[in-house]
């Protein structure tokens, strides 16, 4: 059974757009879906959860969209400055932050804000919560790295690092994360806090998503993407992705395809499978679609295997319903084409048995006036 997927981007055009990808054996296709023109200034952060999107934009809004129902849901204010961050932490909580140097809280349920506090004197360039819920990570342009607990908004470490960072980010178990400065990538271990090495990309680093927990892809100011494994900081595989430089990626598993998304300001997004037991070869492109725009950000949005198999039974259901209303409207139209039949049958016997009856009278009122000639 396919699972439902959506390809989100933003552009500097002003424009969300939304892409259905049909998956296949071996070729993957994607169909424009919808474009929603939010802002009034190009976009620079995305994030998606189950239900919602959610854009940020340098008009200082987050503007939000129901997927699901395919409707525009809202505008969050409360930043001054543009929106440079967005993360969804499972389906209760939306996290912002902007060039105000604020992170934001919100609840995905009223949308209202819940925390907001003074993370960095400067921008907050990037956040990144523990998958535990529990703490936040955030770089801004204070060359500082800052670690928030999330129960009471208050600063828990501080680490200057003498730099300004643009990304941060957790692994997938919470184990490690990556601080990005410029095209250097530093990895740090979460008991000792400490940096266990450094990775030196060739380019400025614009995009980066970890795979595994230990494996991170990095996307440069330049065509190749590149994955590292942040144990040994070797290079495990580069390849040419795009014609132009690359602006973001995202991986998702579909079923039991580990996908890599790529978008570039070539306009174009493209699908790539990853096989991790061959993860020196050059991944295969699955599918790509030219947007035309030149792309900032993106997600992607999965329904839920539960969502899918409705959304399945849905639409056989529909299916079904046309056709049984299609059997009946033939069956309506074979019933009155039958009654036709008959009524016209009805009717062709009462014209000759009323043509008969009016012969029957013509004769005889002849044979009266034979009759009545002869008597005279």
């Amino acid at each position: 059974m396919a699972q439902q997927l959506e390809l989100i981007a933003g552009c500097y055009e002003q424009i969300v757009f939304g892409y259905r990808v049909q998956t296949g054996e071996k070729k993957w296709t994607s169909d424009a879906d919808f474009s929603h023109h939010a802002h009034t200034a190009s976009l620079s952060a995305v994030a998606v959860n189950d239900r919602y999107i959610a854009t940020g934009s340098k008009d200082e809004t987050i503007q939000l969209y129901d997927i699901k129902k395919r409707v525009e849901y809202g505008s969050l204010l409360h930043h001054d400055g543009t929106i440079s961050c967005l993360e969804f932490y499972g389906k209760t909580h939306l996290l912002s932050g902007g060039e105000d140097g604020l992170i934001c809280v919100w609840s995905t349920k009223k949308w209202e804000c819940l925390k907001s506090f003074r993370a960095h004197k400067g921008h907050v360039t990037s956040l990144s919560v523990h998958p535990s819920g529990k703490i936040v990570l955030s770089v801004g342009t204070d060359k500082t790295l800052r670690t928030w607990n999330l129960i009471d908004g208050r600063s828990a470490f501080i680490k200057n690092i003498k730099q300004n960072a643009h990304i941060v980010m957790w692994s997938p178990t919470g184990e490690r994360y990556v601080v990005v400065v410029n095209e250097k990538m530093d990895i740090y271990n979460l008991e000792t806090a400490t940096v266990t090495g450094t990775i030196s990309n060739k380019k400025r680093i614009s995009s980066i998503r970890f795979i595994t927990n230990t494996i991170v892809v990095v996307a440069g100011d330049e065509e190749t993407v590149r994955l590292y494994d942040t144990d040994s900081l070797k290079c495990l595989c580069e390849f040419k992705a795009h014609e132009n430089r690359v602006k973001a990626i995202y991986s998702i598993t579909v079923g039991e395809t580990l996908v890599l998304v790529t978008a570039s300001s070539d306009g174009y997004i493209k699908m790539w499978k990853l096989d991790l037991e061959k993860i020196q070869d050059t991944p295969a492109l699955l599918g790509e679609v030219n947007t035309s725009a030149r792309l900032t950000c993106l997600g992607v949005w999965q329904a839920s295997p539960v969502e899918s198999s409705q959304q399945v039974e849905a639409e056989a259901a529909c299916s079904q319903a046309q056709l049984s209303r299609e059997e009946t409207e033939q069956e309506r139209k074979d019933h009155t084409t039958e009654e036709d039949s008959i009524k016209l049958v009805r009717t062709k016997k009462v014209e000759f048995a009323e043509g008969k009856i009016a012969t029957k009278k013509r004769k005889a009122e002849e044979t009266k006036k034979k009759k009545k000639l002869k008597s005279e």
